[in-house]
C-alpha cells in the first residue's frame, strides 16, 4: 500500500433505504386483514364445530348455553368438542340447569326435561280443623289457602277426631296454576236416646260427663263403650254398647234402683284401680251408690303394689269408708358404672354414687348415669319381686360417644358405599434411600384429625352418566374403557369435583366445591358434602397400618404382587403398555370393573391398580413440611394417586408415588368422600 492511500470513515446506508421512511399500511388495509383473520377465524370454528341439537320438553322459552363459543341455527347449535352447561326456562317450569359434553361426533342431539312448578291449591273440608297429609307428608289444619303442591297424582287424606276419615285422589295441574278441593267430612259416630225413671240421671260415656242427664240423645263415637247412668241416691246402670257411624237408637226405659247405702274407697298412696264385684270403677278416691243388705267384693291394685280385696256388706242407710295400706312390691337392681366417679339418678331423684345395690318397686324406672366429661347413660327398668337385676354401664367420653352416634356406613343417593374412618397423623412421601422414590416425594407430616368417609369403590361409568350423560371413557387400542362396571376416564379435576357437588345436591347437602361457569372457583372446608379425598386421606387408607407402619406397595414391602392380587400392567396387557410386571397376570389387559379384586385391610378396593385417582390437593413442588390436610391453599394442576393398569414398574407401583395433571386421561378417574362432622 503506497503511503498516499488513505480510508476514510463514510456513513453506512442500508440497501434500498434510499433515505427515506418505511411505507405504512393504509387504514383500510388494516381493515381488510382484520376481515380476513376474522373469516379465518369464523371458518376454522366452522370446520371444527359439531352439530348439537338442543331439545326441551316441553320447548324452551329461553336458552343459554355456557363453557364456550355457540352458534345457534334454527334450534341447532355449532360447538366445540368439551363440556359445556345449559340453562333454559319456561314460565310454569323449573329452570333447567343442566351439563352436557359434545364428543367428536358430527351430529349429536340432547334431550331435557321441564319439570313443573307446584301447583297452588286451596282446600276447605267441612267440618273446618280438619289435618290433611299429602301423599303421607303432613300439610295442616284445614282450611289452607294456595298451598304449593308438586304436580301430578296426589293423594289427600283428612282426618277429624269425631268425623271420619276421608281419603281423595287429586290431579295436581301444577305450573303455580290456582286449584280448589272442598272436602266434606261424614259424622263417625252414632246417637243413642236414653230414658230413665226417675229422669234426670248424668249420662258419662267411658267414665267422662256428657253434661247430659236422661231423658237426652247423646253423641256416641262409633266402637265399642261403657255407658253409666248416674243418680244422686240410686245405684248406677252400667252397660257396653257397640255402636256404628250414623246409626241411630232407642235405648229402652231403664228403672233406676234406689240405693240405701254408700260405700267410699280410698288408698295409701292414691291413685290405684278400683272395681266393685268385678266393675272397674276409676281410681281411688271413689264413692258408689250401693243396696244395702248384700255383699260386694272390693278390689284395688296399683303397679308395684300388691293387690289388696275385701268383702264388704252395708246396713240400710250406711255411709262406710274403706281405706286400703298398699303394700310395696320390690325387687334389687345392682349398677355397676365406670368411671368409678359416675353418679346415679332414680326417676329424675339424685341417689348418689352410681355403683350401688337398690331396692325399688316393681314398676318402671327411669335410670341415669352421669359423669363430668362423659356423655350421659339412660334407660328405663322395671324390677322383679325376688330376682336381682343387674346393670353394668361404661361410659363414653364425649370424643367416644360422638364417634358411636355416626353410622358406620353409609350410602349415597347412587347406591355407592362409603366407610367412617378416625385417622390419625401420617407421614407423606418416601425415604431418599427408598427404590424408585422420585423427588417431589418429599417427607412431610400431615397432623389428620376429621373424621371421613371414603368411598370403598372407584365411580363407574354408570355413576358418572347419571351425572354427564354424554361421557365416553373411550377405548384404548381397540380394548373398550366405557362399560357400565368400569372405573369412569378421561375425567379432568373439574369434571370429577362438579360431579361431588351434583351427587350432594341429590341429598341436600352443603356443597363442597364453589362453581362459576363450569368450573371449580374454591372450597368451603367445614361443609360435609361429597368431595374427593385429600392426599392425606387417600395415603392413610392405603398405607396405614395398626401398628403404625406404612405399606410400601399395595401388597406389601416386595414385588412381585400375588397372583390376582390387583389390576397392574400384567402378561395380559403385554402388547398394549411399554413395562409390566414380570410374570404376573390379573386377567385384565386394560381397567376391570370397580370393586373386582380383595379390599384392603380397611375394605377399600383398587387404591393399588385399575385407575389412578385424582385428590382434591393442588400439586406444590417441593411440598411444604408441614402439609394442611386438605393441601396447599393454591396451584395450577391437582395431585394423582395410586397405580393403574398401565403401571408396571417399582416407580409407579409404590403407594408413596405422586402424579400431577389437570385434564382426564385413558387410566385416570377418582373416588369420593366426605367429612362426617362440620369444622368445629
Amino acid at each position: 500500500m503506497s503511503a498516499e492511500t488513505v480510508i476514510k470513515p463514510v456513513r453506512y446506508q442500508p440497501p434500498g433505504d434510499g433515505g427515506g421512511r418505511r411505507p405504512r399500511l393504509s387504514a383500510a388495509r388494516i381493515v381488510l386483514l382484520g376481515a380476513a383473520l376474522t373469516a379465518a377465524a369464523v371458518l376454522a370454528f366452522l370446520f371444527m364445530a359439531r352439530s348439537v341439537a338442543l331439545e326441551f320438553t316441553p320447548p324452551a322459552s329461553d336458552i343459554s348455553v355456557l363453557g364456550g363459543p355457540a352458534l345457534e341455527f334454527g334450534g341447532v347449535y355449532l360447538l366445540l368438542s368439551g363440556a359445556y352447561q345449559v340453562e333454559a326456562t319456561r314460565d310454569g317450569y323449573y329452570p333447567i340447569a343442566a351439563p352436557f359434553t359434545v364428543t367428536a361426533e358430527r351430529n349429536q342431539a340432547f334431550q331435557f326435561k321441564f319439570a313443573p312448578l307446584p301447583g297452588l291449591l286451596t282446600i276447605e273440608a267441612d267440618p273446618a280443623g280438619a289435618q290433611l297429609t299429602v301423599d303421607g307428608r303432613p300439610l295442616g289444619a284445614t282450611p289452607l289457602a294456595e298451598v304449593p303442591i308438586e304436580a301430578g297424582k296426589r293423594t289427600l287424606r283428612f282426618t277429624h277426631p269425631r268425623h271420619q276419615d276421608l281419603e281423595m285422589t287429586v290431579e295436581v295441574a301444577g305450573r303455580s296454576e290456582r286449584q280448589r278441593i272442598d272436602a266434606e267430612l261424614l259424622p263417625n259416630w252414632g246417637e243413642v236416646r236414653y230414658a230413665t225413671q226417675p229422669p234426670g240421671a248424668r249420662i258419662l260415656i267411658d267414665g267422662e260427663d256428657t253434661g247430659l242427664t236422661t231423658p237426652a240423645t247423646s253423641e256416641i263415637l262409633a266402637g265399642e263403650h261403657e255407658v253409666a247412668l248416674a243418680l244422686e241416691g240410686h245405684q248406677s246402670h252400667r252397660e257396653r254398647i257397640l255402636i256404628a257411624p250414623l246409626e241411630q237408637r232407642e235405648a229402652p226405659l231403664i228403672l233406676l234402683r234406689q240405693s240405701d247405702a254408700r260405700l267410699r274407697v280410698s288408698t295409701r298412696p292414691g291413685q290405684a284401680g278400683v272395681t266393685i264385684d268385678g266393675q272397674y270403677r276409676g281410681e281411688s278416691p271413689i264413692s258408689a251408690e250401693l243396696r244395702s243388705g248384700r255383699a260386694y267384693r272390693v278390689q284395688v291394685f296399683k303397679a308395684g303394689y300388691a293387690a289388696h280385696s275385701a268383702t264388704v256388706t252395708l246396713k240400710a242407710g250406711e255411709a262406710r269408708r274403706v281405706s286400703f295400706e298398699l303394700e310395696p312390691l320390690t325387687g334389687l337392681v345392682s349398677v355397676l358404672a365406670e368411671p368409678p366417679q359416675a353418679q346415679l339418678l332414680v326417676d329424675g331423684k339424685a341417689k348418689g354414687s352410681a355403683n350401688q345395690m337398690l331396692e325399688l318397686p316393681t314398676r318402671p324406672h327411669r335410670l341415669e348415669i352421669q359423669a363430668d366429661g362423659y356423655a350421659g347413660y339412660r334407660t328405663e327398668i322395671r324390677p322383679r319381686q325376688g330376682l336381682t337385676q343387674e346393670v353394668r354401664v361404661k361410659l363414653l367420653t364425649l370424643a367416644e360417644a360422638r364417634l358411636a352416634a355416626l353410622r358406620p356406613e353409609i350410602t349415597t343417593a347412587q347406591g355407592q358405599t362409603l366407610k367412617l374412618f378416625k385417622p390419625s397423623p401420617i407421614r407423606l412421601g418416601a425415604s431418599r434411600r427408598e427404590p424408585g422414590r422420585r423427588a417431589n416425594e418429599t417427607l412431610r407430616d400431615v397432623a389428620l384429625q376429621r373424621l371421613f368417609y371414603l368411598g370403598i369403590k372407584e365411580v363407574s361409568n354408570a355413576e358418572f352418566k347419571a351425572f354427564a350423560s354424554g361421557h365416553d371413557s373411550g377405548t384404548y387400542e381397540d380394548q373398550p374403557l366405557n362399560k357400565d362396571d368400569q372405573p369412569v376416564a378421561m375425567v379432568s379435576w373439574h369434571d370429577a369435583a362438579r360431579y361431588c357437588n351434583w351427587l350432594s345436591r341429590q341429598e341436600n347437602l352443603p356443597l363442597f366445591y364453589a362453581e362459576e361457569f363450569g368450573k371449580v372457583t374454591g372450597f368451603n372446608p367445614s361443609a360435609t358434602g361429597y368431595r374427593l379425598p385429600s392426599e392425606a386421606e387417600w395415603a392413610w387408607a392405603a398405607r396405614h397400618r395398626e401398628n403404625g407402619e406404612l405399606l410400601r406397595f399395595p401388597w406389601g414391602e416386595a414385588l412381585p404382587p400375588p397372583n390376582r392380587h390387583g389390576n397392574y400392567a400384567d402378561r395380559s396387557a403385554g402388547h398394549l403398555v411399554g413395562r409390566i410386571i414380570f410374570g404376573y397376570n390379573d386377567n385384565y389387559a386394560v381397567a376391570a370393573p370397580v370393586g373386582t379384586f380383595e379390599a384392603n385391610a380397611k375394605g377399600i378396593f383398587d387404591l393399588g391398580g385399575n385407575v389412578a385417582e385424582w385428590v382434591n390437593d393442588f400439586y406444590q413442588h417441593p411440598a411444604p413440611e408441614n402439609t394442611p390436610p386438605l393441601g396447599p391453599a393454591a396451584g395450577e394442576y391437582h395431585v394423582i394417586r395410586g397405580s393403574s393398569w398401565m403401571h408396571g414398574t417399582t416407580t409407579d407401583l409404590r403407594l408413596s408415588f405422586r402424579d400431577y395433571g389437570a385434564d382426564g386421561r385413558r387410566d385416570l378417574g377418582f373416588r369420593i368422600a366426605r367429612f362426617a362432622e362440620a369444622e368445629p
